[in-house]
């Protein structure tokens, strides 16, 4: 049978020892369109623009230092602690988002006690239609980067990625960055509906419960990232969304009692 096969460099140009990656490219253009949404919101809103660019420089620190941390400590604390200098070397790879998505709310936190103008989840509620967006894009330059591989299977769409091995797998960076992309549209359809009247808690839940169950049964189609994966009932991936999933439901359902009420 004959598969997609995939043999694309991650790498746009190169100049001496110096390159543009599709990876980075992605990544910082989740957190362009993210910004430009925000922007659109905040003038719906009659809130401060000048807010934006204080928000933006917490989520792109928190994003990245959390997303590291995550994956150090969460598929690779042994290696890491006996490496610590080897944490600061992002571009060697290494993202988890469950860890950006904990360091996401905590730097949430921060800006709304400095900025007693907003509520919480104020922010969460509108922060998860650009999040959802940057997940798809990030998703699709793991895919650029050959990365983050899913198992061997024999499905007419199935990729060979040509850079890793010749086994046709199923391209679960792509299954992935759709779900997130549907998700977002999703997001954005709430959003308009409501606008400022939009229930606390409503997007930020539908988020967590869709991103995360959607990052629950997709791990089923992934390799083990680390060995550490070898002794667990579960993949780390699906062990970490499940409170996620737990408390996106919490907060989802209860949006609609309160709306009720």
């Amino acid at each position: 049978m004959s598969h997609f096969v995939w043999d694309i460099s991650p790498e746009i140009i190169r100049v001496g020892s110096l390159s543009i990656r599709w990876y980075g490219l992605l990544f910082a253009l989740g957190f362009i369109i993210g910004y430009e949404i925000f922007q659109r919101i905040f003038r719906l809103e009659h809130k401060n623009p000048k807010d934006i660019d204080k928000l933006t420089v917490i989520m792109i620190l928190s994003t990245v230092i959390g997303a590291r941390l995550g994956h150090c400590f969460f598929y690779e604390p042994e290696y890491y602690l006996s490496h610590p200098i080897e944490i600061l070397y992002v571009w060697k790879g290494g993202l988890a988002s469950h860890g950006a998505a904990i360091a996401i709310l905590l730097g949430i936190w921060y800006f709304v006690a400095r900025n007693k103008e907003y509520s919480y989840f104020w922010i969460l509620d509108r922060l998860a239609i650009t999040i959802a967006l940057a997940g798809s894009l990030i998703r699709l330059g793991n895919f650029f980067n050959s990365e983050i591989l899913g198992v061997p299977t024999d499905v007419p769409w199935a990729v060979v990625f040509a850079k890793v091995d010749e086994i046709p797998r199923h391209a679960v960076q792509l299954y992935e960055s759709i779900s997130y992309f549907i998700i977002f549209i999703y997001l954005s359809i709430i959003y308009l509906k409501y606008k400022q009247n939009l229930p606390a808690g409503r997007s930020f839940g539908a988020f967590l419960t869709l991103v995360f169950l959607a990052r629950f049964i997709l791990e089923f189609f992934k390799e083990q990232q680390t060995s550490l994966e070898a002794n667990l009932p579960l993949h780390m991936g699906q062990l970490l969304s499940i409170p996620f999933i737990i408390i996106g439901l919490y907060f989802w359902i209860k949006s609609f009692r309160k709306n009720k009420n």
